[in-house]
């Protein structure tokens, strides 16, 4: 088969690698419909080392289930399902309270053991907590518009609900979202749709603060560093945003995020650190008696009521998408989201 991999930083390669094959009874293998890039891959794409053997890559997607193990209960060969960018049992006391990106017999899609989602085919550990079915559909039919919003639920949509959940966003909610990307943007959606009345989208592109306005924001700081913050505290009047969603993972984000977070307010992160300390002292938000939530989002634990409000077309999140190509052109769709010329693609197998 056909799979995407990374042999370095701006290296990305189609290759062709093992069709793959049960391995435990929880197993099952399932042909991808669509995968996508995601943008935590660009952090690889900027700075990982050289690697001989490369590293496979993508944790999203949408798929038919082609072969079970013994084990598996939940979903049969012919079934489509949306796969959540982590696999987990689903079971576990962790994901019984709702935590399955903390799941005990869980994990990620990498390396040589679980490869990733940008292939033709896949093994799916934990089949039966990790494959949601779509009732319903048949992706040799469905249009575009509604695989697009399914395979969004794999990831970015619900890790901006996410956001916005941990941020305990609640009907007349003031909010601020920082970063204008797939994510940035899923969390203004969220956040509209749990009722938040004023949402405050900090973002550069003017093609994507549109799309933000259309799914609910009601201002966008388009400044920069310290002017976006003053414009933020201009906009609140001086008393900053009880809820902010960081959606970058970049210092800087967090930096902002901690300047216009109001008195007794909530940070929720969901962009993925990109490092390793960050200030929690006086100046930050001790001084503020400000909380910081947030982490990896358990997209299981939201999928089966995400997907009904996808079917019956009360979100649309696929219109993140603005690029479609063929697995063979990967290395293209890595280099249009690093360039900016696209927000997110998907990738069709």
């Amino acid at each position: 088969m056909k799979a995407t991999y990374m042999y370095g930083a701006g290296d990305v390669r189609v290759a062709t690698a093992d069709d793959p094959v049960i391995k435990e009874p929880t197993d099952a293998i399932v042909r991808i419909v669509r995968a996508c890039v995601c943008g935590s891959d660009l952090h690889r794409y900027h700075s990982m080392p050289a690697t001989p053997d490369g590293r496979s890559m993508g944790h999203e997607a949408i798929a038919v289930v082609e072969e079970t193990g013994a084990g598996v209960h939940g979903v049969k060969p012919g079934d489509f399902a949306v796969v959540p960018f982590l696999w987990q049992d689903n079971t576990c006391v962790f994901c019984r309270e709702g935590l399955q990106s903390s799941c005990l017999h869980g994990g990620g899609y990498g390396g040589a053991e679980v490869p990733v989602l940008q292939a033709e085919y896949a093994r799916i550990p934990q089949a039966d907590g990790s494959l949601v079915p779509v009732p319903g559909i048949d992706p040799a039919t469905a249009g575009e518009g509604t695989l697009s919003s399914l395979l969004a639920l794999s990831d970015v949509y619900l890790t901006g609900y996410h956001a916005a959940h941990m941020g305990q966003v609640s009907p007349g909610a003031t909010v601020a979202v920082i970063g204008d990307g797939a994510v940035g943007l899923s969390a203004v959606l969220a956040s509209r749709q749990l009722g938040a009345e004023r949402i405050i989208l900090l973002g550069h592109h003017d093609v994507r603060t549109d799309l933000g306005v259309e799914w609910g924001a009601t201002d966008v700081v388009s400044e920069r560093g310290d002017q976006a913050v003053a414009k933020v505290l201009e906009l609140t009047g001086g008393e900053g945003t009880p809820i902010v969603l960081e959606a970058v993972g970049h210092m800087p984000a967090y930096e902002q995020a901690y300047s216009i977070v109001r008195p007794g307010g909530i940070i929720s992160r969901v962009g993925v650190p990109q490092y390793e300390k960050a200030p929690v002292g006086y100046g930050s938000l001790f001084g503020k008696n400000a909380r910081l939530a947030g982490g990896p989002a358990p997209v299981r634990a939201y999928l089966e009521d995400a997907i009904p409000q996808v079917l019956d077309g009360q979100i649309n999140p696929g219109r993140v998408f603005d690029l479609a190509l063929p697995l063979d052109k990967a290395p293209e769709a890595y280099r249009a989201m690093d360039s900016r010329e696209a927000l997110k693609v998907a990738l069709i197998p």
